[in-house]
């Protein structure tokens, strides 16, 4: 099997890293739900303040998987890492990419001094389940998760 090689994403690996987060909703019931941009991407991750980190796998020179988290704060713990998706394209699935994304991010937590890592699998998805299950997470069953979408945020009025 050729070797599989985890890196720190760059600009130019935004279209990439877009088609896998189409494949990604694809999988996920979702194929239309995704409205960010190559653009949105390049700004996000790789602006003044970049709001996401993204790792990239790669095997015989080809993106075949991503890691994109984000740090998070907690007023009780202090800096968290929130993974927000690994995708593996579905043709190198079971192989072991998605673990290897995921160790590096542990091991990013791990170099930065987190407090927690956190992310979050749809309840009928089971190989993510199954996948996950494998690092003993602590499963939380006591907090809701609550959200409030752009149009819901635009129309909302706030006192200021």
């Amino acid at each position: 099997m050729p070797e599989i090689k985890i890196r720190n994403a760059e600009k130019a690996d935004m279209k990439g890293v877009l088609a896998l987060i189409q494949e990604l909703a694809d999988y996920e019931r979702a194929p239309k739900e995704v409205i960010v941009t190559v653009e949105i991407l390049k700004r996000d991750g790789f602006g003044e303040n970049p709001l996401f980190k993204c790792l990239i796998a790669e095997r015989e020179n080809t993106m075949v998987g991503i890691a994109l988290y984000y740090i998070k704060y907690s007023t009780w713990k202090g800096p968290c890492v929130f993974l927000e998706d690994i995708v593996v394209t579905l043709s190198e699935r079971r192989i072991g990419i998605g673990k290897l994304l995921f160790e590096e991010v542990i091991k990013v937590a791990n170099e930065m001094g987190a407090k927690r890592m956190e992310w979050q699998v749809l309840d009928w998805n089971e190989p993510a389940i199954k996948f996950y299950e494998k690092y003993q997470p602590e499963i939380l069953k006591d907090w809701l998760n609550y959200r409030l979408t752009d149009k819901e945020l635009a129309t909302l009025k706030v006192n200021l």
